[in-house]
């Protein structure tokens, strides 16, 4: 069954807009809390934001929706989403809550849910917070009804988890690096680990104002980082997104590394050291082929997925492994973290860097890429996949490319879009099979 609200990341949409209301969010509220009440002890949600103004909206909205069903909220304010996750285990809280969009335009703005393990929530609770959010809702009464309160210390507890993954003893003294937060919800938190490690910090998208975020900055726009990193002379550049659970580096001559090359990265050092489980690393369907030619030169193999990190994480736990990821930059590290980290991923490239002595040009360029495309269309609406004219351009397209690479056409999960990937050891095969499937669904549009 086609769903109403959620997406492949949570509830998205333009915040005040006809998708994303204060109304809804207070549905969200009493639906999951409604769900997620079981037992008669206190129940307790933690909701956290990044920095667009419509999470005030937002927050105020959810916490009127969860305390009217009776449960308690503990509000954190800006703060990365791993932390939200990490802060839900650690507090014992029945659900946690993430107000964000991620990498999307202030304008934009979402609900993402967590469990009280940390874990994204199950296709099964969303069905059911989904059906809820139509029905009549149970009410708290007089004693019963929630509390809501603001603590001082999250971000403190999320410092201290974050560096626990660097090597003991280990340090980044003599390393200068720039750091750019998109304006975004890890704006605090990520230069102080950085700095307690010891690193030369040049900080960029560290100004939220409410409006600013991931605008021209952050892993989406990572082009301002890679012109500090020169400017600066920096060692390497790491940029996250709005909610800081995405990461893409500049080594120190200014070139952009994906999370396909990060994810080799880690999996080799853990290879290394024997921490690697499962003898996989799981990515999506996005990800190169240079990165499964690299990984299979090591003896390991590639399980791909769809995209999007719950199907990355649905693998990881599945297959036992503890390294998984997207070309995009989430990076899910299970020895530390239930989500994608941007920062902790960070540190685990740079604890690499530190132990071998090389620098990040050498480091990131693990394998040689396929070329690699990728095109967005926008869309009104309609089912322009079932439109007779893209079928049949796909299907060129397919054939343009078999046995030499792969052509990739899927709606976006958050977005209007359709998204054409294509790959291929030729880059004028991409050039042309991308150029066939897009004019056709511009042309059906």
């Amino acid at each position: 069954m086609a769903r109403r609200y959620f997406g492949t990341d949570g509830i998205r949409g333009r915040a005040n807009g006809e998708r994303l209301t204060p109304e809804l969010a207070l549905k969200v509220g009493q639906a999951a809390g409604a769900h997620f009440r079981n037992g008669g002890h206190r129940h307790r949600v933690l909701i956290g934001k990044d920095t667009r103004r419509s999470g005030y909206m937002i927050e105020q909205a959810l916490t009127a929706g969860f305390t009217s069903v009776g449960m308690d909220v503990v509000q954190v304010g800006p703060m990365p989403t791993p932390a939200v996750a990490m802060l839900t285990r650690e507090l014992r809280a029945d659900l946690g809550v993430m107000i964000s969009a991620s990498h999307n335009p202030y304008e934009d703005n979402g609900i993402k849910l967590f469990g009280p393990d940390g874990y994204k929530l199950s296709d099964s609770d969303e069905a059911a917070i989904e059906a809820a959010i139509e029905a009549p809702v149970a009410r708290a009464v007089g004693a019963d009804i929630g509390r809501a309160r603001r603590i001082d210390d999250a971000s403190g507890r999320y410092i201290h988890g974050v560096k626990s993954s660097f090597p003991e003893g280990a340090r980044l003294d003599g390393l200068k690096l720039v750091l750019d937060c998109a304006n975004g919800a890890a704006w605090r938190v990520a230069p102080e680990v950085l700095w307690e490690l010891g690193a030369e910090l040049v900080t960029i998208g560290v100004a939220p104002d409410g409006l600013n975020i991931n605008a021209g900055c952050g892993s989406t726009h990572p082009q301002a980082l890679a012109d500090k990193v020169r400017e600066t002379g920096a060692d390497i550049g790491i940029a996250l997104d709005g909610d800081a659970d995405r990461l893409i580096l500049v080594d120190e001559t200014g070139q952009i590394v994906d999370g396909d090359q990060i994810l080799a990265v880690i999996a080799d050092a853990s290879l290394a050291s024997g921490r690697l489980k499962g003898g996989a690393v799981a990515a999506t369907v996005m990800s190169n082929l240079g990165l499964e030619r690299h990984l299979e030169g090591r003896g390991l193999r590639l399980l791909r997925t769809p995209v999007g990190d719950r199907h990355v994480l649905e693998a990881m736990r599945t297959h036992g492994l503890n390294i998984g990821g997207e070309q995009s930059g989430h990076v899910i590290l299970s020895d530390w973290s239930t989500t994608g980290d941007g920062l902790l991923a960070a540190l685990q490239v740079l604890a690499v860097m530190v132990a071998l002595g090389a620098p990040a040009s050498t480091l990131l360029a693990r394998f040689k890429p396929f070329p690699q495309r990728l095109e967005n269309v926008r869309v009104s609406g309609g089912r322009l996949l079932e439109d007779k004219g893209v079928r049949a351009a796909i299907g060129r397209a397919e054939a343009l490319l078999a046995g030499r690479g792969r052509l990739l056409v899927r709606p976006s999960g958050t977005e209007p879009l359709i998204r054409v990937m294509a790959e291929a050891e030729d880059e004028e095969l991409v050039g042309q099979a991308i150029g066939e499937v897009c004019q056709a669904l511009r042309a059906a549009a």
